[in-house]
């Protein structure tokens, strides 16, 4: 099988095939330009690179959230269009769990964060034994929430994602708490393709008119909004 997996929930972009298990081609770009900018040109010389065509791919694999709203619309648009010609399925994946199937197996235990501002990070948790099985659901939350999960998880506890600075600067005096690889800072393609090929696996993939992002809380205007009309003591 073949599946192509696409990150465009951060600033960065990533994309990858992934061919009977093997990894055939993988690009990554994270130079400042918009995704408009940089997404198809990346997306067509992955498949000029693997000598694949959309109409090869059997799984789509694209991170739904959490991420920015923006990038994440675009890159459920992106495929979207590119697999409705076929009909092929998608994997609307997990960020967080693309972050940490692009970490090398091991032992102990991987926290996926992102940078969600205002003293927040979108986190999950994963084993590091070959599988990453999930140990704690995506979530929204202060990084000092974290703390009876960090305390007594399975160390080594390694922090991955561009939120690990702050969860570091808060934890990294907790034994056996390692301080964050910066090559793992990032969502890798073959990461969004892993975790495709799990979901594939579980029957858990969906058409592409079913895509839809996850965005784990509300936009900034939505929660200003609210905010308002909880200081006037309710909606007008």
């Amino acid at each position: 099988m073949t599946f192509f997996g696409l990150d465009t929930a951060g600033r960065t972009v990533s994309a990858a095939l992934l061919q009977d298990g093997q990894l055939v081609c993988e690009s990554f770009l994270n130079t400042g330009l918009t995704h408009s900018e940089t997404l198809m040109g990346l997306v067509d010389g992955a498949f000029r690179s693997a000598g694949l065509g959309p109409a090869d791919v059997d799984v789509w694999g694209v991170c739904s959230g959490p991420g920015s709203f923006t990038g994440l619309r675009i890159g459920l648009a992106a495929v979207k269009g590119m697999a409705f010609p076929t009909g092929a399925l998608c994997a609307p994946v997990s960020t967080l769990e693309a972050l940490a199937q692009g970490c090398p197996g091991g032992e102990g235990t991987v926290l996926t964060a992102l940078d969600a501002r205002r003293g927040q990070v979108y986190w999950a948790a994963f084993d590091l034994a070959p599988g990453h099985a999930r140990l704690a659901p995506d979530a929204a939350a202060p990084v000092t929430s974290l703390a009876a999960f960090i305390k007594n998880c399975k160390k080594p506890l390694f922090f991955v994602g561009d939120g690990a600075k702050l969860c570091y600067n808060e934890y990294g005096q907790i034994p056996g708490v390692q301080a964050p690889p910066p090559a793992l800072g990032h969502v890798r393609g073959l990461g969004v393709c892993l975790a495709a090929a799990r979901m594939h696996a579980a029957g858990q993939c969906v058409l592409p008119a079913a895509l839809v992002p996850s965005y784990h809380r509300l936009s900034q205007a939505e929660r200003e909004r609210a905010e308002r009309e909880k200081s006037k003591g309710g909606p007008l």
